[in-house]
């Protein structure tokens, strides 16, 4: 079920009426159907998978804390198990295909099997969520939930199922065994959230998605030129589709009376690699630091193997992207720039940035580099990627207008609207909030006059949101 569908504008209302008039005992068991059923809109049979994912990360997360003595036992065999189901219903097909490729090369020409496996939406994140909820069992920073109900849905509560934010159990598990009380502002706030976060997918990322289409799906008729401005429209299309959704997660979360954590912050008013990804796919890049670049070492130890550690987790999240060598490289790229920044930093110790001109001449060169880093990303395969290099630096002829030059200009007055106010949300400019102002009046304006731009400029062709695919 989209955010974007008339379906879950009509099951979300339901749920959230039923959830507050119900006794407290209930709720859980209330949300924990409605997310089931949620995620089987797309295919009932892969609810399976989620389901033996929580059961297993359970269990063993009970028996790690009740027999320590076996814990690194049960902790190796969950993380077997569970990344196991992640490899063969995501990677199989590209380990397969890469590895008779290279033998292919050797000489050694052989058949490559093909496996019609289809990937289940929102794996890599319910995973990952389930994952890290065992490690801080094991680590002891956490007791092991003893309600399988609970647990259940912690694992699979809809708002952030299918493409997160990746909750940490230490914030969302106590929440479920709150007592919420109705407050009006939770539905307000959150529908509040919801606005804008439609608006991002609806008005921005949908609007420009055709345009970065038309061009990254047929570079050959394409022009440098073309390439540029489908690679600046995908900057923001990814940013809007991706921090759309989050927001219509958190905000979806909060009519309920949860609180979600924060995964998006400005990240393009950046002014490094590093502040990048401290904004960018918070609840990821953290996940990556808290169980994977820590215990490898972090930055606690030589120079060598902190620039390693880096690379290295890096590496792990273009994997995590997609089965494709262009999300390697996109990693390994980021990987690369986040070693520089940190050589940069230990030679020199002062900050221009405190200084406005130096400040934004970092936001724009961070930008510069986070959008050429996109191509690869963005490029169906590492082919792709090197022709659209190759094209934007010695291929500049006539400009492809896509859909004609209103709807080009409509994408571009979107995407400064989004700009000014990113801009105002991170400096604080005025005193005027717009959408979260305490006047009540100027509160209600700009949430309704959103709501009209979005049903003006919004795509309404039921787009997916890119990121179901990871």
């Amino acid at each position: 079920m989209l955010f974007n569908s008339l379906s879950f504008l009509l099951f979300f209302p339901i749920v959230t009426l039923l959830y507050w008039v119900s006794p407290h005992k209930w709720r859980n068991i209330i949300l924990l159907v409605a997310s089931y059923y949620f995620y089987m809109n797309w295919k009932p049979a892969y609810a399976i998978l989620i389901l033996l994912s929580t059961l297993t990360t359970w269990f063993c997360s009970i028996k790690i804390h009740d027999e320590p003595s076996h814990k690194k036992r049960w902790l190796v065999g969950c993380l077997v198990v569970n990344f196991s189901i992640l490899f063969v219903f995501k990677y199989l097909n590209f380990f397969t295909e890469s590895t008779f490729s290279l033998l292919n090369m050797l000489g050694a020409r052989m058949y490559v099997p093909q496996f019609d496996i289809l990937l289940p939406v929102g794996i890599s994140f319910y995973t990952f969520q389930a994952v890290g909820y065992t490690i801080d069992v094991y680590r002891d920073t956490i007791d092991p939930e003893r309600n399988i109900f609970t647990y259940a849905l912690f694992v699979s509560f809809f708002p952030q199922l299918v493409a997160g934010p990746i909750e940490r159990a230490r914030n969302l598990l106590p929440q479920f065994k709150k007592e919420h009380v109705f407050k009006g502002d939770y539905v307000i706030d959150g529908i509040k959230l919801m606005v804008w976060g439609y608006f991002m997918k609806l008005c921005v990322a949908d609007n420009v998605s055709s345009y970065v289409d038309a061009v990254y799906n047929n570079l050959p008729n394409h022009t440098g030129t073309s390439i540029w401005l489908a690679t600046f429209f995908f900057t923001f299309q990814i940013f809007c589709d991706f921090g759309g959704y989050s927001l219509i997660a958190i905000g979806t979360a909060r009519c309920l009376g949860f609180k979600l954590m924060q995964n998006f912050n400005h990240p393009y008013l950046s002014t490094s690699i590093r502040d990048f990804w401290h904004r960018w796919h918070i609840s990821l890049s953290t996940w990556f630091g808290e169980y994977v670049y820590i215990p490898l070492g972090g930055s606690r130890c030589s120079e060598t193997k902190h620039q390693r550690n880096l690379l290295l987790t890096m590496l792990i999240s273009g994997v995590w992207h997609g089965a494709n060598w262009t999300f390697i490289c996109w990693g390994g790229l980021h990987g690369l720039l986040l070693c520089l920044n940190s050589m940069k930093n230990k030679i020199f110790h002062f900050r221009l940035n405190k200084f406005l001109i130096a400040r934004l001449c970092s936001i724009l060169l961070t930008f510069f580099v986070v959008m050429m880093c996109w191509v690869f990303f963005r490029s169906n395969t590492l082919g792709d990627a090197v022709m659209a290099f190759k094209k934007m630096f010695t291929d500049f002829g006539q400009l492809f207008n896509g859909e004609g030059k209103p709807a080009l200009l409509l994408s571009f007055v979107l995407i400064l609207l989004l700009m000014l106010k990113e801009v105002k949300d991170e400096f604080g400019f005025g005193r005027i909030r717009f959408m979260h102002s305490s006047n009540k009046l100027v509160s209600v304006v700009s949430t309704a006059g959103i709501i009209v731009l979005i049903l003006l400029c919004g795509s309404f062709n039921g787009g997916q949101f890119i990121y179901f695919q990871f």
